[in-house]
């Protein structure tokens, strides 16, 4: 076999190993998972881990991270009672017991007026926030809904009806009140005081 023919019979081999391979190097890019957190409506997502060391409410924790600095973490998505209104202490139990001493993930993407990070909290790959209305221990905070992913939206807003439905938690009174409602009536009645005694 000359070396011209000899050339052309390696080029034939060759050529096609190059098409496989080049083929082989291009399926990867093409199976991306069908849906990640970081979606185009929540760009600019953080994420930070750490152990949940303590409670202030059914919507708030502060969280130690691996540099033993804390963070506190308001769960964005959900409003709960106030720690001194009816279901308040229910509330923050039912978080305690998803979330108290163990290690979570939150994704977020604002701090809030006090300081707080605001957040999505995730547990042994379950959302903490959802689980709170799931169990009527808080109410979808439809105020700030726009800063959802349209799936967290809808989730929310479904769990938020089944609850009432199945008498669960908060839902068991017969006239809850929104904790940002009972909030405002705070304000007004302290504001009301010390006009009342002049």
């Amino acid at each position: 076999m000359s070396f011209v023919t000899r050339r052309r019979f390696l080029a034939g081999l060759v050529l096609p190993v190059f098409v496989w391979l080049a083929s082989c190097s291009r399926q990867p890019a093409q199976r991306e998972p069908p849906h990640r957190f970081e979606s185009k409506s929540a760009a600019g997502i953080e994420t930070l881990t750490g152990r949940v060391v303590s409670l202030a409410d059914g919507d708030t924790i502060t969280l130690l991270d691996a540099a033993n600095t804390q963070h506190r973490i308001r769960l964005s998505g959900i409003d709960a009672p106030e720690s001194h209104q009816a279901f308040g202490a229910r509330s923050k139990q039912s978080l305690s017991d998803l979330v108290f001493g163990r290690d979570v993930t939150v994704f977020y993407s604002k701090t809030d007026q006090y300081g707080r990070l605001v957040g999505k909290v995730i547990v042994d790959g379950q959302d903490a926030n959802l689980a709170q209305i799931k169990a009527g221990m808080a109410w979808h905070y439809k105020e700030y809904q726009r800063e959802q992913t349209p799936e967290d939206r809808e989730l929310y807003a479904r769990a938020e009806e089944e609850a009432p439905a199945q008498h669960l938690g908060l839902w068991q009174d017969a006239n809850p009140i929104e904790p940002s409602q009972f909030r405002r009536e705070e304000r007004e009645e302290r504001r009301s005081k010390p006009s009342a005694q002049q």
